[in-house]
């Protein structure tokens, strides 16, 4: 067996094992600063962005440490939505699989399904628990779960759970663990109004902020595709017609709007998946499974799929509108170009985006800019050419024109003073000229 640079880490056969199978060898910056920390038993705060690799950061070494000869909960993995805790569970799967000998027991539980079932299935308690807070809390209330003696307690995509409301659970959750716990925290941004929560659990955590190298992967294009005050769902469905993507993901900033482009879309002959939170538990399955067997070539979705669900194999990505917290848009274009593959965000804009799309260049993003001209993709026009154009003595004049009025009651040597001001605004016109030129 080929030797990873995982097995410094002094792992358990079946995890060394594990990682040869999922083709794992070098270990991603968050996993080499917080694995070892982990073992030690240490708590943890890692900043980073999807794709980083930080699911296995914290899986590993819990699941090393995991006593299958007891009968108590070790660790508890909480997610903010259904399909990431699902995703967490079924990694620690595959981990686990090849811990025959002494088989450790993992339960997902998560809102939507049946409670009484999942209080059946409790007879035994598990070694790990993955879940939706509000479920766990549940269950932990109704005394089916006992998590007295639980070790570890992961909090996965922490900002994500402050924004839908499930820290109270989570508290809840920790305060009946023992008081040396291990708290791992894992989240793209630390928000004022999360520091209080962490500050109550952790005492001097080992903490780890994984910039991005880029702030999105290398392999983006990144193009703009202005509305030009045309249709929207028109132009969408033509860009999704002069496009041949192996799975694209169309995203809209609200359940209603994605329902009304699904529904727009279907009208037009198109057969595209629809995901967000709206849906019950079983259509969002339903969907999910669906997209992972390729029925969809698109699917029309709101954030939840930009943060809660690693949907695999997206080649192209669409903005239907810019989200109104633009630190979306990275984890939405972030669905694409994952594992070295190469992909394309396209952003349809209108003039009101300004401010947003200045803000995001800021941030790094370097645009292109496409049209659909008769059915075919045409470069288009840089947005700022206006501002960039060399502006002619004849422009100078009319600015200074339009930018200084007559008064409305006038006075002697108004004219004058006029003139002085339009003068002053010639003056300056030119030598913003002469500075671009330079």
């Amino acid at each position: 067996m080929k030797e990873t640079k995982f097995d410094g880490y002094n792992l358990k056969p079946f995890i060394i094992d594990a990682v040869h199978r999922l083709g794992f060898y070098e270990p991603t910056d968050i996993q080499k600063r917080l694995i070892p920390a982990v073992l030690k038993n240490e708590s943890v705060i890692g900043q980073s962005q999807t794709g980083t690799g930080k699911t296995h950061a914290y899986l590993l070494p819990i699941l090393n440490r995991i006593d299958p000869g007891s009968d108590t909960v070790q660790a508890v993995i909480t997610a903010p939505t259904r399909e990431l805790a699902n995703q967490i569970h079924q990694e620690a799967l595959k981990i686990t699989q090849g811990a025959e000998d002494e088989p450790i027991r993992t339960k997902c539980f998560i809102g939507g399904t049946d409670k009484q079932k999942s209080i059946d299935k409790l007879k035994t308690q598990p070694h790990l628990v993955v879940g939706t807070p509000g479920r766990i809390a549940d269950l932990i209330k109704a005394q089916a779960l006992n998590v007295y003696k639980a070790q570890s307690l992961v909090i996965d995509e922490a900002d994500l759970m402050l924004d839908m409301g499930f820290l109270e659970d989570v508290d809840y959750i920790g305060s009946r663990m023992p008081e040396e716990l291990q708290m791992l925290v894992f989240s793209a941004t630390i928000p004022e109004k999360l520091k209080p929560f962490l500050k109550k659990y952790m005492e001097n955590p080992k903490y780890a902020h994984v910039e991005p190298k880029r702030i999105t992967a290398e392999k983006i294009e990144h193009v703009l595709v202005p509305s030009k005050q045309r249709d929207k769902d028109k132009l969408l469905f033509e860009m999704m017609s002069h496009l041949n993507p192996y799975l694209g993901i169309v995203f809209a900033n609200t359940k209603n709007t994605a329902d009304h482009i699904a529904k727009y879309l279907t009208e037009k002959g198109m057969r595209v998946g629809l995901l967000h939170g709206g849906l019950t538990p079983r259509e969002r399955k339903k969907v999910m499974k669906q997209i992972n067997d390729l029925e969809f070539t698109y699917v029309i979705a709101t954030d939840l799929a930009a943060r809660g669900i690693d949907i695999k194999g997206v080649s192209h990505v669409i903005n239907y509108e810019l989200p109104d917290d633009l630190d979306f848009y990275v984890h939405r274009v972030g669905r694409t170009a994952r594992a070295g593959s190469s992909g394309q965000a396209l952003t349809i804009y209108e003039l009101s985006d300004e401010d947003a799309l200045a803000r995001l260049e800021k941030m790094g993003i370097v645009f292109d800019y496409a049209e659909l001209v008769n059915g075919e993709w045409k470069k288009g026009d840089d947005r700022h050419r206006r501002k960039n154009r060399k502006k002619t003595a004849n422009e100078a004049d009319q600015i200074a024109k339009r930018l200084v009025k007559k008064p409305k009651k006038v006075k002697p040597g108004y004219k004058k003073k006029m003139s002085y001001e339009m003068e002053k605004i010639k003056k300056k016109q030119r030598r913003n000229q002469s500075n671009r030129g330079k």
